[in-house]
């Protein structure tokens, strides 16, 4: 008996059909591909970062934004925001995807609230009989002054000379508030696991003799390195340590004995690396908890040491194998992380740490 064909006709509209509802069904979404992230934080001191996700095929994203816990958002655009209640490095990660096919990424971003400094602690005198303020910088404006200032970057070499740990970077120094802050992370950049900043103002302000006040709060902690020191404006044409050194002031941090004492330090040629120096210890606290004055009196005679107007060492300069003491300086600034002196950071050390410089001034 033959089937009609009505009915050979329905049955292969229905087979073809079928045939392509399985095809749909077997069918996969396209993977998104060239997953990128860009973050704007904002330089307001608000905390607020806004970011964009983009990736061809995405239809949507997730965002998470290195907070802990219940802090995602879903953006059907890739664009989305967050406001972080703190300063820090935070991992954010995006996943794009494409009906049940996904790629992601992570970024570190550096987020800097507008934190409000505490100014208690000792004050210098704004004035010394016999003498006039030749120089002075305030930081009273939004960015270093690159009249006077200039960066240095990278890690030297041999990690400046120290093995220091760090990558020194613009972005880690801030001016705001009247303040100049150098933060050191615990990040990734340029083959270092840290970073922070150093600043001279070679080749733009340098000085022979005079008294230089620094007033500055210190951060603290193994392996917390702060200084500010002049080197020999010579220095490019006569090697160090002929050119020589002066360290107004040094922190080794690393807990008792060592986050409340501070030193000062000479370095020059003798028959060889010569280096001398004193110290100074707080009755109590730490140079974290509040501002102090670091200075130097620095005579055609003699070099002496002052923490908040109280002398603590004196060197002698005079005779002719010191005469590296007898030429001008130009002045640094610098937060190391690591080096042969205080060794690396350890568990207990907490980042980011902060060195908050209220001003830098010269009497002469």
């Amino acid at each position: 008996m033959k089937t009609p064909a009505f009915f050979r006709n329905s049955l292969l509209i229905l087979t073809l059909l079928m045939l392509n509802l399985s095809c749909k069904k077997e069918a996969k979404a396209v993977a998104p591909t060239g997953l990128q992230l860009v973050a704007t934080v904002s330089d307001d001191g608000s905390g607020r970062v806004d970011f964009v996700a983009t990736a061809s095929n995405a239809d949507r994203y997730l965002f998470s934004f290195g907070q802990g816990a219940n802090e995602s958002i879903r953006s059907a655009d890739g664009k989305a925001y967050t406001i972080y209640a703190e300063s820090g490095v935070y991992t954010v990660k995006v996943i794009a995807y494409a009906g049940d096919q996904s790629m992601e990424v992570t970024k570190q971003i550096t987020v800097d609230k507008n934190e409000v400094i505490d100014n208690t602690g000792y004050v210098s005198a704004e004035s010394y009989p016999g003498m006039t303020l030749v120089w002075r910088d305030e930081f009273n404006g939004t960015a270093l002054d690159d009249k006077f200032w200039n960066f240095e970057e990278g890690n030297g070499t041999d990690g400046w000379g120290n093995l220091e740990l760090q990558y020194y970077r613009k972005e880690n120094t801030r001016v705001r508030n009247g303040y100049l802050t150098i933060t050191a992370r615990k990040e990734s950049f340029g083959g270092k696991e840290y970073t922070s900043s150093r600043l001279t103002t070679e080749a733009k302000k340098d000085f022979l003799y005079g008294r230089i006040d620094f007033r500055a709060k210190l951060p603290k902690g193994q392996g917390i390195w702060p200084a500010f020191w002049a080197l020999g404006a010579n220095i490019r044409t006569t090697p160090w340590p002929f050119s020589g050194e002066i360290d107004i002031m040094e922190m080794v941090g690393g807990g008792a004995g060592k986050d409340n004492t501070v030193h000062g330090t000479v370095h020059y040629e003798d028959g060889g690396h010569k280096y001398i120096g004193g110290s100074t210890t707080l009755t109590s606290g730490d140079f974290y908890d509040k501002f102090h004055v670091f200075s130097v009196v620095w005579t055609e005679r003699s070099i002496k040491w002052y923490l908040d107007d109280v002398q603590f060492y004196t060197f002698d300069t005079t005779g002719a194998n010191k005469d590296e003491f007898r030429r001008s300086y130009f002045l640094l600034i610098n937060l190391a992380v690591g080096g042969n002196w205080p060794g690396a950071p350890n568990a207990a050390t907490v980042f980011p740490q902060k060195y908050v410089i209220d001003y830098v001034r010269v009497f002469q």
